[in-house]
């Protein structure tokens, strides 16, 4: 007899028990609790989403938010099914809206672990069911700030548009704008996709926020000056800043030819320098007519060991035009020499750039010595024309124009020189040997 009160003690202490914890996960009313999370799910599972509704609603009221994560993720997707539905009725459409956040929102307070997804999508819910840009805008920022690198691309891209609708409203600044747009493209740069198809829809979606903002013109150079200008003049030496005054005044239509602009670059160059930075500001200053301080960060360019020769050959090419048309003769043509010789692609060009400074070298002494430069000239003509066949028309109008000042055959025999004769020709700091030429 003992023994059976014991055993029914026991078994009302265990019934007991699992009551409580039922109370605990299904809530009071436990029993009609797990009885309409059967039954809507039976029906949810056939797709019969009609039919599973009103067994959800009973659920959805009866049950606490702890009892199954599922009943709240399947009431996000009835919740569409009846928004869609009801897209005439606007009074209802909106309070279907308003719950179907709540259940996204109970799913983030009651599941943590799940609360990025969910996060994410009442993201896309919001960009699908609001239209107000005010809303859009806080709540996307909310879930931005909560997510940070595990944000959906996607709502990023939704951010900035809520964020543009809302600048030309005349509610938010330019400046809240330009904000919005480097915090969420510094996210996405820094977002590692775990597949393919999602680093293909990230490139998309940077593609996508950089068109943008750029079309919204927002960004007006204007903008960028005065928003930029006193935060550099505050910290020049802040690389992170200094990188966004570059990469935005640069991507911005006419707003590199400033005085931030260089200063940004060149405060760039001073804390990271590189051979590609030392090229743009020689670009920079080139522009500016600064001439000694684009010949001085050209040569750096070239100096830099990560440069290869090919790219030295392009530098040097370049250094050797720059310096040909600012009256720089002599520095023009030891550019040009040694491009020709580290990058044979550019080898014409060189040639006839030499070919050009012997015709423009201005030498004294005889009749003969003034007029040997253009010998040189059209050797260099002529090589020209056999390092690059499509410089041929041009070089063979400057022999013509060079041939006119040969010498006379009588006057060359004057001198003691005769065609076809060697030459050696020293004049303007550049030495070469040549052929005698005279005028037929």
């Amino acid at each position: 007899m003992k023994k059976l009160v014991f055993a029914v003690l026991t078994l009302s202490m265990v019934l007991a028990g699992t009551d409580v914890f039922a109370q605990g996960k299904y809530g009071a009313d436990s029993a009609n609790c797990i009885t309409y999370l059967s039954y809507y799910k039976e029906y949810f599972k056939q797709k019969n989403y009609d039919d599973a509704l009103p067994n959800w609603r009973q659920a959805y009221h009866i049950c606490p938010p702890t009892a199954n994560q599922t009943m709240l993720v399947d009431g996000t997707t009835l919740m569409r099914r009846l928004i869609a539905k009801n897209a005439k009725d606007e009074a209802y459409r909106k309070a279907l809206i308003d719950t179907l956040m709540t259940l996204h929102d109970t799913r983030i307070e009651f599941y943590p672990k799940y609360a990025a997804t969910a996060l994410n999508n009442k993201g896309i819910d919001m960009n699908n069911y609001i239209k107000d840009p005010k809303v859009l805008y806080e709540g996307y920022n909310t879930i931005i700030e909560a997510n940070k690198g595990a944000t959906k691309s996607s709502i990023l891209l939704f951010d900035l548009n809520a964020a543009i609708e809302l600048f030309q409203n005349g509610d938010i600044t330019a400046e809240d704008v330009i904000n919005t747009y480097q915090r969420n493209l510094e996210i996405l740069n820094n977002m590692k996709a775990k597949t393919e198809i999602e680093a293909e829809q990230n490139a998309k979606v940077k593609g996508d926020l950089e068109g943008l903002f750029i079309t919204s013109k927002v960004a007006s150079c204007e903008n960028l000056l005065a928003l930029f200008t006193p935060r550099y003049e505050a910290n020049p030496d802040d690389i992170a800043l200094v990188s966004n005054i570059v990469s935005m005044l640069n991507n911005t239509e006419g707003c590199t030819d400033n005085d931030l602009f260089l200063k940004a670059v060149t405060s760039m160059h001073k804390n990271e320098p590189s051979y590609k930075s030392a090229y743009f500001l020689y670009r920079l200053n080139s522009s500016r007519g600064n001439i000694d301080e684009a010949i001085s960060y050209l040569e750096q360019a070239i100096a830099y060991p990560e440069s290869d020769t090919s790219i030295d050959g392009d530098y040097y090419n370049e250094l050797a035009k720059f310096c040909y048309k600012n009256n720089m003769k002599g520095k023009a043509f030891d550019a040009a020499v040694k491009a020709a010789e580290l990058n044979p692609a550019v080898k014409g060009e060189c040639y006839m750039l030499i070919g050009n400074i012997w015709a423009a070298t201005s030498c004294g002494g005889n009749e003969i010595e003034r007029r040997a430069p253009y010998w040189v000239a059209v050797d260099y003509y002529q090589k020209a024309k056999a390092a690059d066949p499509s410089l041929s028309s041009e070089c063979n109008e400057r022999i013509a124009s060079c041939s006119r000042y040969f010498p006379q055959t009588a006057e060359a025999f004057m001198y003691d020189v005769t065609a076809g004769q060697s030459y050696t020709v020293s004049c303007g700091g550049m030495r070469a040997t040549t052929t005698v030429r005279t005028q037929k």
